[in-house]
Order: C-alpha cells, then sequence, then structure tokens
C-alpha cells in the first residue's frame, strides 16, 4: 500500500519513523512519501520536504514565514493528489496537518491522525474538524482517551506511548561507560553531568537556553551539557555557548540522559523523556507577555499542567517554571532541590514510577501500524 505520511518537527520524524518500520513488517509492498526528516527518508520514504524549512513557532514567526507556509501546504495537497495513496497519515503538527485533513478528506482519501494534536490543552474546538475528517486517531497519551470519548464521543485508539518503548529499547541496548562517553565527547570524567534540553526549534533555543546558562553559573561541582537538536546548525549554538561553561553533544541526547545526574528541560517530549530515564529535572518555559500567559493558564487553558510528566500522572511531579515563574533564580533554586544533596530529588523519583504504571508497555508504533492496516483492508 501507498502511504503519505507528515511530520513538521524532529519529534515527528523520529516517531514516524518507527511507525514506517512497523508498517514495513506487515505490509511487504509498503511505499512511503513524506514531508519529514532524515529518519523518516532512512526508513525508505520519499521525502518531499524537510521539517526543518517548516518549523514555525510563535505567532510572530508564523506570521513572518506566512507565504512559504502556504506554499508548502499547496505543494503537500497537489503532491498527494497526483500520487494518490491509500491513506494520509498525520503525525502532530496541527496547524499544518488539520488543514491537509480537511484537503484529503475532501478528495476522498482515508486520512489518519498518529499522535493527536493537543486540543485538550486549548483550540478545543478543533474537535469539529477532526470528527468531521478524521478517519481514524491513534492516541499515545492514556488520559486522552476520556477527552475524546467520554467527552466528546469519538472513539479512538490508545497504542501505547512510543517514547515509552523507544527509551525502553534504548535503555536496555545501551552499554557505554561514563568514561568512554565523556571521552567520545570530550567531557570530564571526573564531574557528574547537568544535562540542558533547550528545545529544537531556534525560537525555544533563544528564549530558554540563555537562562538555563546564566542559572548554572558557578557550580563547578557538575559540568553541564547542552544536547544539541539535529535540525540545528553548530554555529546557532556558538552565539549562545561560545565562551561559557556550557559544552555541547550533538545527536546524542539519549546517551546523555544516559549519564545525567539532572536535567534542565525545555516543555515537551523532552520532559517526558528525561522522566523515563530517570533523571530529575527542572522544566522551564519562557513566554512573552508572562502574567497575561499566567491569567491565560488560569482562566483559558483547560489543563492544570504543561508538562507530560505531570499531565500523564495527572500530579506535580516536576515544578513548571514558565510565564511569571520563568526566571534565572528560579532555575537555579529548583536544580538545587534535586540534585543529590537537595531534598526534592528522592520524592521525584518515587513520582517517576507512576509514569510507567499509566502509560502500560505496548509497543506503540506496532500496534498503531496493525490496526492501519487492518482497517485498510477492510476498506478495500
Amino acid at each position: 500500500m501507498r502511504y503519505y505520511i507528515i511530520a513538521g518537527e524532529a519529534s515527528g520524524d523520529l516517531h514516524a519513523s518507527h511507525l514506517m518500520h512497523s508498517l514495513k513488517e506487515s505490509d511487504a509492498d509498503a511505499q512511503f512519501r513524506c514531508f519529514g526528516g532524515d529518519l523518516m527518508a532512512a526508513e525508505g520514504g520519499e521525502l518531499v520536504k524537510h521539517y526543518r524549512d517548516m518549523a514555525y513557532m510563535g505567532f510572530v514567526p508564523v506570521l513572518l514565514h506566512l507565504p512559504t507556509i502556504m506554499k508548502n501546504m499547496r505543494m503537500c495537497k497537489r503532491d498527494i493528489s497526483e500520487w494518490k495513496p491509500d491513506v494520509v497519515i498525520l503525525v502532530d503538527y496541527p496547524g499544518f496537518n488539520l488543514d491537509i485533513a480537511k484537503y484529503a478528506h475532501r478528495k476522498g482519501f482515508k486520512v489518519f491522525y498518529y499522535i493527536s494534536p493537543k486540543i485538550w490543552a486549548w483550540k478545543e474546538w478543533r474537535i469539529k474538524q477532526i470528527k468531521k475528517n478524521v478517519d481514524e486517531m491513534f492516541s499515545i497519551l492514556p488520559f486522552e482517551v476520556d477527552f475524546y470519548e467520554g467527552k466528546h464521543h469519538y472513539p479512538i485508539h490508545y497504542v501505547g506511548n512510543p517514547t515509552e518503548c523507544e527509551v525502553r529499547e534504548f535503555r536496555k541496548n545501551y552499554k557505554q561507560t561514563f568514561p568512554d562517553f565523556c571521552t567520545q565527547h570530550k567531557l570530564d570524567p571526573a564531574k557528574p553531568i547537568v544535562a540542558l534540553l533547550a528545545g529544537s526549534r531556534q525560537q525555544e533555543i533563544k528564549d530558554n537556553l540563555p537562562a538555563m546558562i546564566e542559572a548554572t553559573r558557578s557550580m563547578e561541582d557538575y559540568q553541564f551539557v547542552l544536547a544539541g537538536a539535529p535540525s540545528i546548525t553548530d554555529d546557532y549554538y556558538s552565539r549562545f555557548i561560545k565562551a561559557t561553561h556550557v559544552r555541547m553533544v550533538k545527536n546524542a541526547t539519549y546517551p546523555l540522559l544516559s549519564h545525567s545526574t539532572a536535567a534542565i528541560v525545555t516543555s515537551g517530549t523532552a520532559t517526558l523523556e528525561t522522566a523515563l530515564f530517570d533523571v530529575p529535572q527542572v522544566v522551564c518555559y519562557e513566554t512573552p507577555l508572562p502574567h497575561i500567559i499566567r491569567f491565560a493558564f488560569n482562566h483559558i487553558i483547560k489543563v492544570k499542567y504543561i508538562s507530560l510528566v505531570n499531565l500523564i500522572a495527572d500530579k506535580e511531579i516536576v515544578q513548571e517554571l514558565l510565564a511569571d515563574r520563568f526566571s534565572v533564580d528560579n532555575i537555579r533554586n529548583e536544580l538545587l532541590r534535586i540534585l543529590p544533596s537537595g531534598n526534592g530529588r528522592k520524592q521525584m523519583l518515587d513520582d517517576y514510577d507512576k509514569l510507567d504504571q499509566r502509560l502500560g508497555s505496548s509497543n506503540a508504533p506496532d500496534k498503531a501500524a496493525q490496526i492501519m492496516i487492518e482497517k485498510l483492508k477492510t476498506k478495500n
């Protein structure tokens, strides 16, 4: 069968590549055409557009790049119609993908959504678009079942969490020692590591990394190592870390977390990855107009938390330093609290155990691929 898959950022590229691998296991004739990244291409996807040319976030960057975004959208729609896939599979990235869903549905293509957009946090009105234009929704967060099925009477498939699968598989097979990791990346084997995970987009890095660096100054008992995202150039990172105490490792986030004592993390999938590696963390996210954002969070946004760790556990396991709580002092103080000598470390590690229980241990891409193929065969 022919699968047209659209992912608009690094995490989507990772999850989509694993889904493609699982689809190939069950469908020997699988063909893939993609908006995505290098990992999807490595799985045999014919890459139409790389996600690095699409990953704009925030009102102003989106507005400035609107002509490019619209051009990409027109290209994608035209390409789908010309290639005529058996199904269009959308991976998160709702601003782009929900428009594609509407087009694909109108043209008579099957539309599957793998990794639901987070409409339970805001823009809940998008449920109408999903009900109308998405044939099958595949969820990776257990609490979404109640949101979709209980609240909105829209049946979905909870397939397990791919991040949990990826981390579990990595930890089972990873054997590199701490000294060898330090030697490979020119780090100091005598000092424990605090990882800095500043996001995978330039805007996130610009907003969050300077405060992370400032908060860790003069903590000489530790070394601070930035996880470089594959889509960001070394030159871009250099403007922030040049002449600082921070070192960087590129394309090695999981090995870095395997050897980290603690981490400072920009909210997103990285918060869940960090927790699944049993690394205590500070979660921070700088926002414009912080007091307005705090008001929105208290009165408009419909969830209690922003980090996946807290959302899945339905409990504040990690402190969320966003909006008016985002500051260098707060980041530093919370980091000190979760280091080995701090009074918050043990509780956080104990609470991490709840995540595994809620996520389950099914292989998300395998389960999703199995259901997708069954649905497509039924259609045919």
